[in-house]
């Protein structure tokens, strides 16, 4: 885990140099009336009055639990508001785990890990710009959040087979192969996240958005560890949230 953390510290201050370098240029405008830079109640001059702004696009995830992929569709209500729709697929992995490079074999193993998890929100939400009046268009702080149903699906990683003594063996069980043997569990899902849009409303639109899931599947969880003397399980898991930095890819139009 502590080489997960460096990289995704180093994601985080990247993200962050970006952000700060795009607010610095973007943030200098006139105060003349008859400025370009300052946003006003006007609609960009791409989009005609009464026209709502859309987009679609790509998200990618990345926790410390794993990566993610999903889409979203978003619609204006108003120069301020907008509604959103989104799914993605990204990793849950338990807190015990601890890859260990296996240098005879050449593969990554999880000492303990008993299945792998998925989790896929479909979510409603809303998001909110911020300081409209105040930065240029092309930078376009907002904060946001939303609720939906999500479905965590649960594969083996190994199959722990007993050898009648006392003993047992552990079989990995291949990724595709896996799925097959899946099972799945529903719950529900919330986010509150903040972050920001870069480039034109109506263009290729790049963002970067902060988020923090809660995502909890009630009751006793479900196997996640197993206790590598003995076999038996040691752990179940019931949080399936936690801290994402989400990059949006999409077409305004």
């Amino acid at each position: 885990m502590g080489i997960k953390r460096h990289w995704l510290l180093e994601a985080i201050l990247t993200i962050a140099l970006v952000s700060s370098t795009a607010f610095g240029q973007g943030h200098v405008f006139s105060h003349n009336a008859d400025t370009t830079a300052r946003h006003s109640d006007a609609r960009p001059p791409d989009v005609e009055e009464g026209e709502a702004l859309t987009a679609w696009g790509l998200d990618v995830l990345i926790s410390t639990g794993g990566f993610g992929l999903g889409g979203f569709y978003r619609r204006e209500f108003t120069p301020d508001v907008f509604g959103f729709v989104s799914f993605s697929i990204s990793e849950s992995k338990d807190a015990q785990d601890n890859e260990q490079f296996d240098p005879y074999y050449q593969i990554t193993i999880v000492p303990g890990k008993l299945n792998r998890f998925l989790v896929l929100p479909l979510m409603v939400g809303v998001q909110y710009r911020l300081f409209r009046e105040d930065i240029v268009d092309t930078f376009r702080p907002y904060v946001n959040a939303a609720v939906g149903p999500t479905m965590i699906y649960m594969s083996p990683f190994v199959d722990l087979v007993a050898n009648g003594d006392g003993t047992y063996n552990v079989v990995p069980v291949e990724f595709f192969k896996s799925l097959g043997r899946g099972t799945a569990h529903y719950t529900g899902s919330a986010y509150v996240g903040f972050g920001a849009n870069f480039g034109g409303e109506k263009s290729n639109i790049f963002g970067i958005n902060f988020r923090y899931y809660f995502t909890y599947l009630f009751g006793n969880g479900l196997p996640s560890v197993y206790d590598t003397n003995t076999g038996l399980l040691a752990s179940r898991k019931t949080d399936f949230g936690g801290f994402f930095i989400t990059l949006n890819v999409g077409l305004g139009f």
